[in-house]
């Protein structure tokens, strides 16, 4: 096991910053087993944004350019938390320099550039993983445990929607996210969180069909400065043409039962809305992220009169709570910014040289990634050839 280890994440964005945050985190939860974490550095070209994430989470210092991460000999572990269309450029050139690597998902905009990241995280002497966030969630790993289990037995059908409102707006400023092929919009953003979410309950999509993908707005006000995130900044009275997606819906068919599949990011009201329903052989579950706390749970196990959905409490009885968080009693809670600390646990200690056994679930591959935007890039296809059954 290395003396300590060097972090530093490239991006100062929203995601970026919870990454950030996770890393200051990550050492505290569970018994304190990792090496050293040292904050070293948050890499930005906006050299504004990259400095005040710096002051904000203790990192030592910020840089402009992931060439001088990569050239660091006091960074070993970085996470990538930008634009997809950069990840290939950055994350092969880190694999190059040795740099352990936790990129965002998606792990790029084109299939051809996932795979050869794939290609390079398989030769690299490094390791990379790519961050699935929500597997961490508590109460979807706790819906997993029941289904694997047996409690709630076989999958029937799956129901699943993210619905966020960033975009409903006309007037949210022009950014990387409105610029890309069919199926770089709603679809990769958030509907890779969705079929992954998926796929981790009820197993592998074999086919999708009945894709649609549409742009409800077409054009975006260029901002006046720069934007970070989601922010609704000061726009110009020059419009660019959007270029992918809106909304985006799909049918798939898995090896047990099948599911329906919604995302959009011109749902006006619903900031962050992941919200799904898992049914099977002897019940249901539901989750919604709004209320990350609980779980909804039907077991068909009494007189139809008195059945019904049941609200579940997470507690120490659940995935990831016991020992990880530094309250954790009973119906205390827990929040999406909680998983990125769990995920950067896992990964410290997988870098560290700690056991599978005695650490946390493993991040995702690249090859996992690789299977999310071929999913993805399934509903593209079908969409693009009026709902088209596609098989993988």
């Amino acid at each position: 096991m290395a003396d300590s280890l060097g972090v530093a994440v490239i991006g100062a964005g929203m995601a970026g910053k919870a990454h950030a945050a996770a890393y200051r985190t990550a050492s505290a939860l569970y018994s304190p087993v990792l090496p050293p974490n040292r904050l070293v550095s948050i890499g930005d070209v906006n050299a504004e944004f990259g400095s005040l994430a710096a002051k904000r989470f203790g990192y030592e210092r910020n840089d402009t350019s992931w060439q001088a991460i990569a050239a660091a000999d006091d960074i070993d572990v970085v996470s990538v938390v930008i634009a997809n269309s950069l990840h290939r450029e950055v994350v092969e050139g880190l694999l190059a320099a040795g740099k352990h690597v936790l990129c965002e998902k998606p792990l790029s905009d084109s299939i051809e550039d996932a795979r050869a990241m794939a290609e390079a995280a398989r030769n690299a002497s490094s390791i990379a993983r790519i961050g699935f966030t929500f597997r961490r969630t508590p109460g979807i790993a706790y819906i997993r445990d029941l289904i694997r289990s047996g409690v709630l037995g076989k999958v029937l059908h799956f129901s699943g929607r993210y619905w966020t409102d960033y975009g409903f707006s006309p007037s949210a400023p022009m950014s990387w996210r409105y610029k890309g092929g069919p199926g770089s919009g709603a679809l990769a953003d958030v509907g890779s969180h969705l079929t992954y979410v998926a796929e981790f309950l009820c197993g592998d999509i074999k086919s999708i069909s009945g894709g649609r993908l549409s742009t409800v707005i077409d054009k975006r006000p260029l901002p006046l400065g720069a934007v970070m995130g989601h922010d609704h900044a000061a726009v110009s009275d020059t419009f660019e043409p959007v270029e992918n997606d809106d909304y985006a819906v799909f049918s798939a068919e898995f090896e047990n039962g099948a599911g329906g599949f919604e995302v959009s990011r011109v749902a006006a009201g619903h900031a962050n809305s992941l919200i799904f329903e898992v049914f099977c052989e002897n019940g249901a579950a539901r989750f919604d992220q709004r209320r990350p706390a609980e779980i909804e749970l039907f077991l068909n196990d009494g007189p139809a009169n008195e059945n019904g959905y049941r609200q579940v409490i997470l507690g120490p009885g659940h995935p990831y709570i016991a020992g990880g968080l530094a309250m954790d009693a009973p119906s205390v809670g827990f929040g999406q910014n909680d998983a990125f600390g769990y995920q950067a646990r896992a990964f410290l200690e997988e870098v560290a040289g700690l056991s599978e056994a005695e650490s946390l679930p493993r991040c995702a591959t690249f090859d996992e990634g690789v299977r999310n935007m071929e999913l993805l890039g399934a509903v593209t296809e079908s969409a693009l050839n009026n709902g088209k059954k596609i098989t993988l």
